[in-house]
């Protein structure tokens, strides 16, 4: 049934109106068809209303399927804003700047490591740190987190965590431009310093997973993916960091909201002019907060690779296990985009949502040229992930855009009390999945029926177009915080 005040555009697309809450400048498109519909919240359906009230943004305030209600913007938000009269607000881009997923494929098979899935899941277990508050291996020095927020990934390779290869298959190559390390506050320094190379807590997650399925054929073999194959996804952010730099600046925000007279439909999307100094500040804080994201990830990788060799006792070349990409689902980027017929550079602000570029944008690595941006959307623990790829449609409806996983249907406590009783992790391993996490609580608040359920969400961005599917993974292992 069609929720009041909004209209259907076509199977994956409701329309909120210009007019469903005062003051909105461009419509609002939500990528839902009739079963997703079901799961949506009034309060995100206000949200993507209330983003469209902002200054500069144009085309249309976009939500994902996997939509659900965040701080100011929505979780599977897109907006984006003109340079000239736009705004950056961060709440466009959330507390976990950079959060984002990474996935390495392997020459290993499903039935290669079967028999000692426990005691892999262990190893990662112990060489990853992971949780709430979780110190990693690295002690970073004031000028050590310096220059690391300066040079991203490509720190952590300097400092042996990796190759230079590697950086051609992080989006922005890793590192983005413009990070300044004398905006962030002493207490974010802090935050960073014994987090780097660590997992986090809540749905942050290392697993081990095989492709069970191939949609594209020729994607798969440009992506290196075959039926049966190991792979690894790693999914975090920039811990206590990135959420220190967003909580300082979304005081800054909330003051220069009222210094350039700009009137919010709700206090959290406070922002200010893309040109004006506390915008630029921002921007060049997330970047820096960005950059520790994706050395995060990186560490995380190596010690992942050497944690399977040295548990399988096999060596790099036996292992096989590279990089397949990188992506963010937490930032905002200048973009150059076409609009109305006209090529504009914008703000686009992402927010649970992934960057889809297609086949020949010239961001992409020579290797994905053809086939478009490697897009890796995570689901829940129990049932799947998947690998798409980046369209030309993507381009023209969202700015390069698509979801970034399941979106969840039950808050942490909901999940938490529905769960009592239960032992999640055996109720897993009764699937064949192997589950290791520092709290029961984390197992209760990420079980499957927290989520929707990721295919569905998948078939929605596939039949509209804005990204295609390519593999399917099924879990076999799973490290949480």
């Amino acid at each position: 049934m069609l929720i009041e005040g909004l209209r259907r555009l076509d199977a994956e697309r409701l329309e909120v109106p210009v007019g469903y809450k005062p003051g909105m400048r461009v419509r609002g498109i939500i990528y839902a068809d009739e079963t997703l519909e079901a799961f949506l919240e009034p309060q995100s359906i206000a949200q993507v209303a209330n983003v469209a009230t902002l200054p500069g943004i144009v085309s249309a305030s976009l939500a994902m399927p996997d939509i659900h209600t965040g701080y100011g913007f929505t979780i599977g938000g897109v907006a984006a804003f003109t340079l000239k009269e736009g705004v950056v607000s961060p709440g466009g881009v959330g507390y976990d700047i950079n959060c984002g997923v990474r996935l390495l494929r392997s020459n290993l098979r499903k039935q290669d490591i079967a028999h000692r899935l426990k005691e892999l899941v262990e190893s990662l277990f112990r060489e990853i740190p992971a949780g709430v508050g979780s110190k990693g291996r690295i002690r970073l020095g004031h000028e050590d987190e310096r220059k690391l927020l300066l040079k991203g990934a490509g720190w952590a390779i300097e400092q042996g965590y990796g190759d230079a290869s590697d950086l051609e298959r992080i989006e922005s190559g890793g590192c983005m431009e413009g990070a300044d390390p004398s905006l962030i506050s002493q207490k974010a320094y802090e935050r960073g310093r014994a987090q780097q190379g660590t997992l986090g807590s809540g749905n942050h997650f290392l697993e081990i997973q095989y492709v069970d399925e191939i949609y594209d054929e020729e994607a798969a073999r440009a992506f290196g993916l075959f039926e049966g194959q190991v792979t690894v996804m790693i999914h975090t952010g920039s811990r206590g960091f990135g959420h220190q730099v967003c909580t300082d600046f979304l005081d800054v925000m909330e003051r220069a909201s009222g210094k350039y007279n700009i009137e919010l439909a709700d206090k959290e999307l406070a922002c200010a002019p893309y040109g004006s100094p506390e915008a630029q500040d921002y921007l060049s804080a997330m970047a820096a907060a960005a950059n520790y994201a994706w050395a995060n990830r990186q560490c995380i990788m190596h010690w992942t690779r050497e944690a399977l060799m040295k548990a399988l006792g096999i060596s790099p070349q036996g292992l096989g296990m590279t990089l397949l990409y990188d992506v963010a689902h937490n930032v905002a980027k200048v973009e150059e985009h076409i609009v109305e017929g006209k090529k504009m550079r914008l703000v686009v602000h992402r927010k649970g949502a992934t960057r889809a570029f297609p086949p020949g944008h010239p961001e992409l690595p020579s290797a994905y040229k053809k086939t478009g941006q490697p897009v890796l959307i995570p689901g829940d623990m129990g049932r799947a992930s998947f690998v798409l790829a980046g369209t030309e449609r993507a381009m023209q409806l969202t700015f390069g855009s698509t979801c970034h996983g399941a979106g969840r249907v039950m808050s942490r406590h909901q999940a938490i009390r529905q769960a009592k009783g239960r032992a999640i992790w055996r109720e897993m391993e009764d699937k064949g999945i192997i589950v290791r996490s520092t709290g029961r609580g984390t197992l209760a608040e990420e079980m499957s029926e927290a989520y929707k359920d990721v295919s569905e969400v998948v078939d929605v961005v596939h039949r509209a177009g804005i990204s295609r599917k390519v593999a399917r993974l099924r879990p076999m292992g799973v490290v949480k915080g």
